[in-house]
């Protein structure tokens, strides 16, 4: 269907994509054939790099590993969609104070980088006589950055509900604070959900900058087994293991988006925002609207 912006591609046009296409899968397969050939050529895929792998102590270690970058990311995200939901709620406040102070923050941690915000509370904070720890920079570098995201993810997703779902609870009697926490942000979460759980795969993988502040989670466990001479310093096998344990736990909070998408879709409940999509409303917020209809 042709549009403003696109037309319709002919039939010469499909053949080009059609060849760009082979042509960009065989090169993308030919690098990733030379970097396999160049780990072979170097012994990564030889035994003695990977015997480390056979010790009980390391798997348990490992183990310990995975849990630690789970805790970090189970209390990120917990706070950090809670410090979303609040910051929202203040954007879209009828008070011009509340509502700049909300803006303030939320723009101000979003456009840290969230490795700068880890290495001020875990390096500056002493410094001021606050005793800190790794997991507690971590997790409030997480909460701060991701939540401001989410935060403009919720208002998107509140502005683009019918106003007659505002309007009903006014008629109700129902206060400012009432109607958005009651009424609006749970419809709100519902139909984001799955750009949620998208942002909180991102938070997951965030979790690895721990380790430039001394956590002890996945990645700085990987990087320790590949210094050690014993095993032959085995960095790119233990990389590889890292990397394919945080790809499963990616996945595994992908399909329960997906899971939840499906469900939305099918609930009676279900709010239609009038939005192609989850994507629609996360490109609006990061597109940083202004204000809000309330």
């Amino acid at each position: 269907m042709s549009t403003v912006l696109f037309d319709t591609p002919g039939p010469k046009a499909r053949m080009r994509h059609r060849i760009y296409a082979v042509l960009g899968i065989l090169v993308v397969a030919a690098l990733i054939a030379f970097v396999i050939y160049r780990f072979i050529d170097s012994g990564q895929f030889s035994g003695r790099k990977w015997e480390w792998l056979q010790y009980s102590q390391v798997q348990s270690d490992l183990a310990t590993a995975v849990l630690a970058t789970v805790k970090a990311f189970a209390l990120g995200a917990v706070l950090a969609i809670v410090f979303g939901a609040v910051f929202a709620a203040g954007r879209l406040s009828d008070h011009a104070w509340v509502r700049g102070f909300c803006t303030f923050i939320v723009e101000f941690f979003r456009a840290i980088p969230l490795l700068i915000l880890m290495f001020l509370f875990y390096y500056g904070l002493p410094t001021l006589g606050v005793d800190t720890s790794p997991l507690f920079a971590v997790v409030l570098g997480l909460t701060l950055y991701n939540g401001s995201v989410l935060a403009e993810v919720f208002r998107a997703g509140i502005q683009s509900l019918p106003k007659g779902q505002s309007e009903a609870a006014y008629a109700l009697g129902m206060r400012k604070t009432q109607v958005m926490f009651t009424v609006l942000l749970p419809q709100a979460l519902r139909a984001m959900l799955p750009t949620i759980i998208s942002q909180l795969v991102v938070l997951l993988k965030d979790t690895a900058l721990g380790f430039l502040v001394t956590y002890p989670e996945l990645l700085y466990y990987a990087r320790y087994i590949g210094s050690q001479g014993d095993f032959g310093r085995p960095i790119v096998p233990s990389t590889i293991v890292a990397a394919a344990i945080y790809i499963a736990m990616c996945l595994l909070l992908t399909a329960l988006a997906t899971y939840l998408e499906r469900r939305n879709r099918r609930s009676k409940k279900h709010i239609d925002t009038g939005a192609k999509d989850a994507a629609d409303l996360t490109a609006a917020a990061t597109g940083g609207l202004r204000g809000g209809p309330f």
